[in-house]
C-alpha cells in the first residue's frame, strides 16, 4: 500500500477513537452535547469517514486502473490540507459552542480549507481516471 493511503488510514483511525471518546463524554456529561456535537460530527464525517475513503481510493484507483496516481505531490498536499481543515473545524466549533462567536470567521476559513482539500482530491482522482480513459 502506498504511503499516502497508509497515512490517511492512520489518521482516520485516530479520528475514529477521538470521535468515539467524545461520544462517550457527551453521554457522561450531557452539557458537552450542546458544545461539542458539531465537532464530534465533523470528526466522524470528515475525520473518520472521509479520511478512510481518501486512503482507500488513493490505493484502489491506481492499483485497479493499472496507472500511477496523477500526482503524489498533490496527494500529500491534500493530506496536510485535509487534516488542517478537520482540526480547525473541530477546534473552532468548540470555541463557537462555548459562546465565543468571534471565532466564527476562523470556523468559516477552516471550512474553506476543507473544501479546498476536497477539490484537490477530486482533481487528482479525475486526472488519474482521465489518463486511464485516454489510454483505453
Amino acid at each position: 500500500m502506498n504511503k499516502i493511503s497508509v497515512w490517511f488510514i492512520r489518521m482516520a483511525l485516530i479520528y475514529f477513537i477521538i470521535a468515539a471518546s467524545m461520544g462517550v463524554l457527551m453521554l457522561t456529561w450531557p452539557w458537552w452535547t450542546r458544545t461539542y456535537i458539531p465537532g464530534h460530527a465533523h470528526l466522524n464525517l470528515l475525520g473518520w469517514v472521509s479520511m478512510t475513503l481518501y486512503g482507500l481510493l488513493y490505493h484502489v484507483v491506481p492499483k485497479h486502473s493499472g496507472r500511477p496516481l496523477y500526482s503524489k505531490k498533490l496527494g500529500w498536499v491534500h493530506f496536510y490540507v485535509a487534516n488542517i481543515g478537520v482540526w480547525g473545524m473541530v477546534l473552532y466549533f468548540g470555541f463557537v459552542g462555548h459562546g465565543k462567536l468571534e471565532y466564527g470567521q476562523q470556523l468559516l476559513y477552516s471550512a474553506y480549507i476543507e473544501l479546498l482539500s476536497a477539490i484537490i482530491f477530486v482533481f487528482n482522482m479525475m486526472m488519474t481516471i482521465k489518463v486511464v480513459e485516454e489510454k483505453s
